[in-house]
């Protein structure tokens, strides 16, 4: 399962202020860490949910996309988008 935006960016939140209240200099170090691969993920989030809803939206203005995608030789499989 893949992290939502709106969760990288509560954990990203929670290491930060974890690391500003840090005594410890090496807790504090491991936070700020943490804290930037949320960034990250976040990032890779964003991303990840425009592409849904760019695809959403042209599987909403094309129904014989749709078909399409209904009908599968490999069920198991995923299907290739050829703008991503």
């Amino acid at each position: 399962m893949n992290p939502t935006l709106a969760i990288c960016r509560a954990q990203e939140a929670r290491q930060r202020a974890l690391a500003a209240d840090a005594a410890l200099a090496n807790v504090k170090g491991v936070a700020m860490l943490a804290a930037a691969a949320w960034a990250k993920e976040a990032i890779t989030a964003e991303r990840r949910e425009q592409r849904r809803a760019r695809r959403d939206q042209e599987l909403l203005y094309a129904p014989s996309l749709l078909e399409d995608r209904m009908f599968s030789e490999n069920p198991d499989r995923g299907f290739a988008d050829p703008g991503a």
